[in-house]
């Protein structure tokens, strides 16, 4: 059976270009960003650990750790984040696990429990290593997406998709298609009309079931 939205994701320890881990240990109180790619030195993920190096700054203000998979080896991430920083103008201070024995992706069902590396692998031996999963403090999956390999992950996209659960966890709320901070957000079936008014103030009532309005101060 496949990882899903809210399953608690597998702890492992595992060896990354920044030492050992254990998974939950590290993600302690925090939230996590794992996302995982199938070989270093491979063009679109290098723009993509780019991506991820240039927006440290973001990470580190919604108190979330990213952490990159691959299954080459720690020599071989190492080198691979020279280049990263060369061609994305940033330097990539996140690990990088080095699942050379295809655990971690397993684990994460990116891969079948038979897979196995050939010698010299490609990057089409380990296709399917090519999510994201947004971890919470509670180390329960919140969101998971798997792109193809000519497809750029959006990072803006995983930021806004990150501040959007944020929101939902810390408010007790969802949040409408585009969402983005700052814009009104949906309130919850739970609670009907009077309760709404007394917690969020003014509600603008589109459907009986639709019903915006602005985030408490």
């Amino acid at each position: 059976m496949g990882l899903r939205i809210n399953d608690t994701v597998p702890d492992f320890t595992a060896e990354t270009d920044q030492g050992v881990i254990r998974f939950h240990e590290w993600i302690g109180d925090k939230w996590a960003i794992l996302f995982s790619h199938p070989k270093d030195f491979t063009p679109v993920c290098t723009t993509e650990f780019g991506a991820v190096a240039r927006l440290a700054k973001e990470w580190e203000k919604r108190g979330t750790k990213v952490i990159g998979v691959s299954v080459d080896p720690v020599a071989e991430h190492k080198r691979w984040k020279r280049d990263i920083e060369a061609a994305g103008g940033a330097a990539a201070h996140f690990p990088i696990i080095a699942d050379e024995g295809l655990h971690v992706s397993k684990a994460f069902d990116m891969l079948p429990a038979e897979a196995y590396l050939p010698d010299n692998p490609n990057p089409n031996d380990t296709a399917t290593v090519r999510a994201v999963f947004i971890i919470g403090p509670d180390k329960k999956l919140k969101l998971s997406m798997t792109y193809p390999m000519n497809v750029g992950r959006n990072f803006a996209e995983v930021l806004r998709a990150l501040d959007a659960l944020q929101t939902a966890a810390k408010a007790g709320v969802a949040t409408p298609a585009d969402w983005t901070v700052g814009q009104d957000v949906i309130v919850p079936l739970a609670l009907d009309d009077e309760a709404a008014e007394k917690k969020f103030g003014k509600i603008n009532k589109v459907l009986p079931y639709l019903r915006y309005a602005k985030l408490p101060a």
